[in-house]
């Protein structure tokens, strides 16, 4: 029972830590599409230029801290359970996106085509996450099965992350980028587990590391230098090539305590159930977001920037689970948020069982 309430723990946390990544992700493309619309910098800039070393690099941490429970299985069913599952729903919900933002808005049943072809080799829009998971999963397996040491590993990852590999390439370019803090999660998910209940069991000391790492990261953030746009964020001296890496992970794993005490807040249970329906909201949001923005602003009643990204941001975080809610209820669209079983791969071993955790990842 100890073992089991600890694993729980575990997965409350994680998905908490994810509920707040998503949260930073929307709120990003919710700041800059509406930055690009109206030409205004609004508060969510602010929020979100804080938060651009360790956004991303977080949910790239956290979705490599239970690869090492099928690392070790054959190819046929790690490539099932983490290349083909990421795959699959990035496929479905690149074809919805151009279908509804090319061919239904624009009328280019040619264009629409040409996008689908394209996003083959290159990422399509905000799904590129969902693309590059699939890769570094399959990297991660492919050096697991050279037996190349976990430190070693890390530090090719890691020299990828400090090059300047700008190749034009989208995929090459985000997995250069995005993946040393993949393999962090999974190279070091016994360390970040024990760091995490560390933490959890010593609150102030906790909050007042927290409160240093945030002051820490803001200034090398905000110093000279820096830039926010309405469509990009410049960071000062956290720009710096390893500073910047290190900066990443050190906020990464901020994010992750700060997940774990919320935790312990009854009134936060909210942000662990919406984390274990990250997949639901990463993959659907960017449509109603959208839709709303480009109403609004025909519209024109909304004339304060401000308050129109945080209108914004809010309806692009409910919509996905007001669709999930519905598939629930009916059982209509299930393919949507869980891969159906003709979309493994023949022979897979125990595909049938399969159930779909936060992010799409299956409970191993």
């Amino acid at each position: 029972m100890v073992k089991s309430n600890i694993a729980q723990n575990r997965l409350d946390w994680v998905d908490a830590a994810k509920g707040l990544s998503i949260i930073l992700v929307v709120m990003m493309y919710a700041a800059y599409s509406v930055g690009e619309d109206t030409g205004s910098i609004t508060i969510l800039h602010w929020f979100i230029g804080f938060a651009t070393p360790f956004r991303m690099p977080e949910f790239f941490l956290i979705s490599g801290l239970f690869l090492a429970r099928v690392i070790d299985r054959p190819w046929l069913h790690f490539a099932d359970r983490r290349v083909v599952h990421y795959f699959y729903f990035y496929a479905l919900w690149a074809v919805i996106h151009i279908l509804f933002k090319t061919l239904v808005a624009t009328g280019d049943p040619l264009g629409a085509l040409n996008l689908a072809v394209i996003s083959l080799v290159q990422p399509y829009g905000v799904l590129w996450f969902i693309y590059i998971l699939a890769i570094v999963s399959a990297a991660s397996k492919l050096m697991h099965s050279l037996k190349i040491p976990h430190w070693a590993g890390f530090a090719m990852a890691a020299a990828l992350q400090i090059a300047p590999i700008h190749t034009g390439a989208y995929a090459i370019d985000q997995f250069a980028e995005y993946f040393v803090y993949f393999y962090a999660g999974y190279a070091f998910a016994p360390r970040i587990f024990s760091l995490v209940e560390h933490a959890v069991k010593t609150p102030p000391y906790s909050l007042a590391i927290l409160g240093s790492w945030a002051i820490i990261n803001f200034c090398l953030v905000f110093s000279s230098g820096y830039e926010i746009t309405t469509t990009h964020m410049n960071m000062g001296l956290a720009g710096l090539p390893v500073l910047h890496l290190a900066l990443a992970i050190t906020g990464a794993m901020a994010l992750c305590v700060s997940a774990a005490l919320l935790t312990k807040l009854p009134i936060m249970n909210w942000l662990s159930w919406m984390g274990s329906k990250s997949l639901v909201i990463y993959l659907s949001f960017a449509l109603p977001m959208s839709t709303v923005r480009v109403v609004l602003i025909k519209l024109g009643i909304i004339n304060n920037a401000d308050i129109l990204s945080l209108i914004v941001f809010a309806l692009a975080m409910i919509a996905p689970l007001i669709l999930y809610a519905l598939i629930q209820k009916t059982g209509f669209g299930k393919f949507l948020i869980e891969r159906p079983q003709w979309a493994h791969l023949p022979g897979a071993p125990g595909s049938k069982t399969h159930t779909p955790n936060a992010l799409g990842v299956p409970a191993e």
